[in-house]
């Protein structure tokens, strides 16, 4: 295996077989004596190289097989078929050394005990790993500074709001120093300003400690905060796998042009110039056009109209991913 190279899957599947049964009481005796399974392919035949360091977005519809990739890289799922290897371990085989290499964060899902104050199971994680007290006790003050909580962990769990129970929830994940981190929705039900500091810290960890990310979000600027490569999952099939950057470029070649007429007429005058138009709303009409097309369309636009404002901007992240994966 290559020195760079934490993460491999060659060829990797997974199936369910999942009863089917006929509706009424006949369908029932007979699912009762005899029963029939359909096979489901949740993840067909996908290749991903991942480097050490680096943190990686999945993206994809609800059901496109994100969260099953990421439960048979942390070895929660057997691969129908394929080759995996994580740190040159097989996930599946669940090892003890391999197990004190990663961490798994589910936004929907907790660990900490609900009556505890989050520092008790803290300590109790880190006796689980076989970690020194004095060692976890630097390691928890390490982890609080970079998340910024401290009176937090003396107090019950259940008297946390979410954002601090996630960074708690974040803490005891990573108590034992993994360096692969799967996280799926971290952000999940956070307010803005906590999905902020939550993506800071990730940053900072990665750039810490050199640990790889891999994250799931339906959050855009997770991804886009934190992500320089994204790879794209529809219907258990990898569409994309690449940098963000190019991808954003590809799917969307053009920008929005909005402009702010002084009076009404000119906004009649634009609709009619055989431009692409996204919106027209009193005096402000939205133009998509080419990026290649910009300076030319401006100079005609500002020699021809008399504009109260103008502004230039690219189509936000969500709406050009949100076609992205309905269109696939």
């Amino acid at each position: 295996m290559h020195s760079n190279k934490i993460i491999e899957l060659k060829d990797i599947s997974k199936s369910f077989f999942v009863a089917s049964k006929e509706p009424g009481l006949k369908g029932t005796l007979k699912h009762f004596f005899k029963r029939k399974y359909n096979e489901i392919k949740v993840v067909k035949n996908i290749n991903i190289e991942i480097k050490k360091g680096e943190i990686v977005g999945f993206l994809g519809a609800n059901g496109a097989g994100k969260t099953t990739i990421l439960k048979i890289l942390c070895g929660l799922l057997y691969p129908t078929n394929g080759f995996i290897s994580i740190a040159g371990y097989r996930p599946y085989e669940r090892k003890a050394e391999f197990l004190n290499k990663i961490s798994l964060i589910m936004g929907q899902k907790q660990q900490l005990i609900w009556d505890l104050p989050p520092i008790d199971s803290f300590y109790l994680n880190a006796a689980i790993y076989g970690i020194e007290k004095s060692e976890a006790k630097n390691r928890i003050k390490f982890l609080s500074e970079m998340l910024e909580i401290n009176k937090e962990l003396y107090l019950p769990v259940r008297k946390l709001s979410l954002g601090q129970r996630m960074k708690a929830e974040l803490l005891a994940a990573l108590i034992h120093n993994p360096n692969i981190l799967f996280l799926d929705e971290p952000t999940l039900g956070l307010d803005i300003n906590a999905q902020a500091n939550l993506r800071k810290f990730l940053q900072l960890y990665n750039k810490e400690t050199g640990s790889t990310i891999l994250l799931t979000s339906h959050y855009m600027k997770d991804i886009t905060y934190l992500c320089r490569r994204v790879i794209c999952i529809h219907e258990g099939v990898v569409t994309y796998d690449g940098n963000l950057e190019k991808l954003l470029t590809k799917l969307s070649p053009r920008k929005e042009l909005s402009i702010i007429c002084k009076s009404k007429k000119d906004i009649e005058s634009l609709k009619n110039l055989g431009l692409d138009i996204k919106n027209v709303e009193s005096n402000e009409i939205t133009l998509l056009i080419k990026k290649e097309d910009i300076k030319k369309t401006l100079k005609n636009i500002l020699n021809k109209y008399e504009l109260e404002d103008l502004q230039i901007s690219e189509p936000p992240v969500d709406e050009i991913i949100g076609k992205l994966l309905t269109n696939k």
